[in-house]
């Protein structure tokens, strides 16, 4: 069961504001990663572009969403379930590209390998990329 937008941005301790619900309710019900301009699309005469940009990089800060670089040097942005999946709160985990459709998926349930690192080093987060074809394109 999804958490209520209220519940996640008062959990985050974020005000209520008409735009953060639009974008977060985007985010909860989207199937795939979101590029801005599809965030900006969906928007378009609701919120304006100034604050979609606010409210993403308020939304990375608190972790409710993350980052996915693509091949083509643009951003996605997809849901963090770290505040769904209270068991596992780590953000690092395997994100699937279809070669076809270009469909940016988070795979939660795949293994992340154990990384041994240099004495030293701690790791914040790890991200994998995995190239192939979806289920939709195969």
């Amino acid at each position: 069961m999804k958490p209520a937008i209220e519940q996640i941005l008062k959990e985050h301790n974020l005000s209520l504001t008409n735009g953060r619900k639009i974008i977060l309710d985007l985010f909860l019900h989207a199937d795939q990663a979101l590029a801005n301009a599809e965030i900006e699309k969906e928007c378009k005469g609701t919120i304006d572009r100034m604050s979609i940009y606010r409210t993403l990089q308020s939304f990375l800060k608190k972790n409710i969403i993350h980052v996915i670089p693509t091949a083509d040097d643009t951003i996605k942005y997809a849901l963090s379930k770290v505040h769904l999946n209270k068991e596992n709160n780590s953000l690092s985990h395997v994100h699937f590209i279809c070669s076809k459709c270009n469909k940016i998926l988070c795979l939660d349930a795949a293994n992340m390998p154990q990384i041994k690192l240099p004495d030293g080093f701690k790791m914040r987060d790890c991200q994998i990329l995995m190239k192939g074809i979806c289920t939709d394109c195969k």
